[in-house]
């Protein structure tokens, strides 16, 4: 429930963050059928037994992703980083997470985390190992326990200095607390990239691969945030709890120059690429497509469009977008209310604060009941609408610092565009998927990041996910992905 204006342009754009980051892509959310790629191979029996902690995780992150070509592959790393681990006997399993969000974690238990938008992102084996050596160094070096030990020795001192001293004392003591547990996270942050640079080397893996996918998560976030209208920044704010990306860089290339020189390692992209080759990538059909401004949700039923120049991205409960460097913001989300609940009734229950009563309007919206209405808040000015579809209503809700007649007539029509897809619409709506090309003479990475099957920004997408520095010729008989449908 929305209860003023500043918590909901927060809720629009706020994103989910992990131990490594997210992509350009986003989150999608969780409850999501297994999808499985056209690759096939035997599935390896489970090295160890699933844990309460695992459905949890599991179901966060939008369900299990089966593709046994790279679960195989990914299991055969994790047996060579087990051999290679500074305090060997370990046995870890891999499960793959459906989701477009770049992100990996580890369980003590053994159980690691990938999610297949950091498979997309990552370049070669040395790259994916390297992330999951960086993950396994959490669970070795106790890093969890540390942090819930020092999080309660901090809590007792607030506590503690609240009550011997004064109140100030005590909120005093906490900010101080804060920052140094941001900075303990960020301590372990690198001591984790440290060890996981030394496992790779032993494993016989390129030391090198660290620092490459961190130069990509980097660029992956910095794309993220100019889709998303947002300034980036390489520096690590004070109350971080990771470093900055180029810091983390420099110290794994530092790290990997005292095991050994470039080249000394085997990257293993080919097997990478043969591993991934057919995975999904972007948004999971089952929680709805961004195509363009365009969402799509074919097992609900329904499409809308936004105005132009806003950026979509489908979060975990909502699909979220931004236009005009962050000024202009818009969400769509869905509520339950009972079907004896007038829209207009609906409309003045509270979700939203500053709602102007006189407007509200019942309608329709393309056969579909719906009412219409505005809010304004200190700062910011509403255009909301609900759509009664099946058992659900859906919010439709533009934000805007100045709701000018101009822009909310385009958000208007954009409400209006709410409408049923058909069942030929709904069988259309498929999963993009990864593609591996060899490059021919005369290829660059504008021609084949025109083949990309995305509308905007193919070229940089190319880019980002195939490590290439800057546009221009490609290799002949070198490997790439391509985006396709």
């Amino acid at each position: 429930m929305v209860k003023s204006g500043a918590i909901l342009v927060a809720a629009m754009c706020a994103a989910l963050a992990g131990c490594a980051t997210l992509d350009p892509f986003g989150d999608r959310g969780a409850g999501r059928s297994v999808q499985t790629p056209p690759v096939s191979q035997p599935e390896a029996e489970p090295a160890v037994a699933p844990s309460p902690e695992h459905a949890r995780l599991v179901a966060m992150f939008g369900g299990e992703y089966r593709a046994p070509a790279a679960e195989a592959h990914l299991n055969q790393v994790l047996a060579r980083l087990a051999k290679a681990e500074e305090t060997p006997g370990r046995a870890y399993r891999v499960t793959i997470l459906n989701t477009p969000t770049v992100n990996a974690f580890a369980l003590p238990s053994g159980n690691l985390y990938v999610t297949r938008g950091l498979l997309a992102l990552a370049n070669d084996t040395a790259e994916v190992a390297a992330v999951m050596a960086h993950e396994i160094a959490h669970v070795t070096a106790r890093h969890a326990s540390q942090r819930e030990e020092a999080a309660r020795t901090a809590d007792l001192r607030q506590r503690v200095a609240s009550v011997v001293q004064s109140r100030e004392r005590g909120e005093e003591v906490q900010a101080i607390e804060k920052l140094s547990l941001a900075s303990f996270s960020r301590r372990q942050e690198l001591e984790a990239d440290q060890i996981g640079v030394r496992t790779i080397a032993r494993a016989g893996y390129d030391p090198y691969g660290a620092a490459r996918f961190l130069e990509a998560l980097g660029k992956s976030t910095a794309m993220r945030a100019s889709l998303l209208g947002q300034r980036g920044s390489d520096e690590a704010d004070i109350m971080s709890t990771h470093p900055s990306t180029p810091e983390r860089i420099n110290r794994a290339i530092a790290a990997a120059r005292e095991v050994g020189a470039p080249g000394s390692g085997d990257n293993g992209r080919d097997a990478y690429l043969n591993a991934i080759a057919g995975i999904d990538f972007g948004d999971d059909p089952a929680e709805g497509l961004v195509r363009g401004r365009t969402f799509l949700q074919g097992r609900l039923g329904f499409m809308f469009t936004a105005p132009e120049g806003f950026t979509l991205e489908s979060a975990s409960q909502a699909v979220l977008g931004v236009a005009n460097k962050g000024n202009e913001a818009l969400r769509l989300d869905s509520v339950r209310v009972p079907g004896e609940t007038s829209l207009d009734t609906y409309m003045a229950t509270g979700w939203i604060e500053g709602l102007d009563r006189d407007s509200v309007q019942e309608t329709t919206v393309n056969g579909l009941p719906a009412a219409k209405a505005t809010a304004t808040s200190a700062e910011w000015r509403f255009r909301i609408a609900a759509v009664r579809l099946g058992g659900e209503v859906y919010r439709v809700i533009f934000a805007s610092r100045s709701l000018t007649p101009e822009l909310d007539r385009r958000f208007m029509a954009s409400i209006n565009s709410f409408r049923r897809i058909s069942p030929q619409e709904m069988s259309s709506v498929r999963a993009l998927r990864l593609a591996i090309v060899t490059a021919r003479a005369g290829d660059t990475s504008q021609s084949l990041g025109a083949r990309m099957a995305i509308p905007e920004q193919g070229h940089e997408v190319f880019l980002l996910i195939n490590g290439i520095r800057r546009a221009g010729p490609l290799q002949p008989g070198a490997r790439y992905k391509l985006v396709q449908e």
